[in-house]
């Protein structure tokens, strides 16, 4: 699992379903859970949230400029390595809020021409990210 910390930036719901922004240093990623700030009382901005997604769910584009896409959350980094395997490769990018995987599979890696140092991004569809909340020791207390 991939696991980064950041920050709600905002919280817009609509029936029983949160889109949730979060901010992780410089970027802003996104996520839908089926909860409302009256149901879950982390949903709120400010509040400091671990943001929670499946290697086998993150989209490789080579390159930076994605910008034509529907997938709303996207880091870019280089590859910092790339286990190759007969069906499956498992890339790991480095990138400003931390190290991401992908695991992709190994036919596309070789389309894609990929290899260690290449700029890539990472995207992820919104419905594929989970939110945990984070608890601080004076919360806790």
């Amino acid at each position: 699992m991939n696991i980064l910390h950041g920050i709600i930036n905002e919280v817009v719901t609509s029936d029983h379903l949160s889109l949730v922004r979060v901010d992780i240093d410089t970027s802003l990623l996104s996520a839908i859970v089926i909860d409302t700030p009256e149901s879950c009382d982390y949903l709120k901005k400010g509040h400091a949230v671990q943001v929670i997604f499946k290697e086998t769910e993150v989209v490789i584009g080579k390159g930076a400029d994605h910008k034509n896409i529907s997938l709303r959350n996207k880091l870019t980094g280089t590859i910092g390595s790339i286990e190759k395997g007969d069906l499956l490769s498992k890339i790991s990018i480095i990138t400003n809020v931390g190290p991401v995987v992908s695991i992709i599979t190994t036919a596309s890696v070789e389309q894609l021409r990929l290899s260690k140092g290449d700029v890539v991004t990472g995207m992820i569809k919104t419905n594929e990210v989970m939110l945990s909340s984070i608890t601080t020791k004076t919360e806790s207390a």
